[in-house]
């Protein structure tokens, strides 16, 4: 079976399981929970349609996290899939694994931060998402440990942010501004755009030599991370629909914000 070459020598084992799941709720709670309600109500042409949609998404990560988890503990290294396709298939599969992984995460980064730009910056959003690349890109240089410590910081923003957004929308009048009937395909469309939210739960996988007991950590810390976030996505999406309607959501560019 082929082994992925090493050019450097082992990274230390110096993540324990709260920052593995900082580090991975820092990823999952991102631009997604911000941006995927809006085309995905469209999509799906319900309320109901949209949590469906919204479940299936959840299912589908899921069977995807655990895949992820056993293979990281089976394969304890840094590099995520790359290894993964290296060992178990073929030099090329991790190749285009590899690749496949960074494209996606550059991708989804600059998702984020132009999310950012158009919450807090409106008028500048791309000197924004710049200024906040710069600054991650910054964090990541200063080692494992900070960025972890970054990690926990930034999740726990989010947390108390979508929590704020929460409990004004469940305090707040209900509105019911239906948006038509369900479509099949399109509930299969908006779980598609919700997957993007869940993107993120991999990263915790590529910390395979930067954790501690990585067989038992990595596991736990993906279903930690996975279960919080369908909790969180799920009260977000309940009171988007309660205080917008799904007519309202599907059309509009800012949805937590309008809460």
């Amino acid at each position: 079976m082929p082994t992925p070459p090493r050019a450097q020598p082992p990274l230390q084992r110096r993540l324990g399981l709260p920052s593995a799941i900082a580090i991975g709720l820092a990823s999952m709670l991102g631009a997604g929970v911000f941006t995927v309600w809006a085309p995905a109500a469209r999509a799906a042409g319900s309320g109901p349609g949209l949590l469906a949609a919204l479940a299936i998404a959840a299912f589908i990560a899921y069977c995807n996290a655990r895949s992820s988890a056993r293979l990281a503990a089976l394969h304890p290294q840094s590099g995520g899939a790359y290894v993964y396709g290296t060992v178990r298939l073929h030099p090329a599969a991790g190749f285009a694994a590899g690749w496949g992984f960074l494209v996606g995460k550059t991708a989804s980064g600059a998702a984020m931060a132009l999310t950012l730009g158009a919450y807090l910056l409106p008028g500048h959003p791309r000197a924004l998402a710049a200024a906040a690349v710069v600054a991650f890109c910054a964090v990541n240089l200063l080692g494992v440990k900070r960025t972890a410590l970054a990690s926990a910081v930034f999740a726990g923003i989010t947390v108390a942010v979508l929590a704020i957004v929460v409990a004004a929308g469940l305090t707040g009048p209900v509105a019911a501004r239906p948006l038509g009937d369900t479509h099949p395909w399109g509930v299969l469309t908006a779980a598609g755009f919700v997957f993007f939210a869940f993107a993120g739960y991999a990263r915790i996988a590529t910390l395979g030599e930067e954790v501690s007991r990585p067989e038992k950590t990595i596991p736990r810390a993906v279903a930690i991370t996975l279960g919080a976030t369908v909790l969180v996505y799920a009260a977000v999406a309940v009171t988007a629909l309660s205080v917008l309607g799904a007519g309202t959501l599907a059309e509009s560019t800012a949805p937590l914000a309008d809460l």
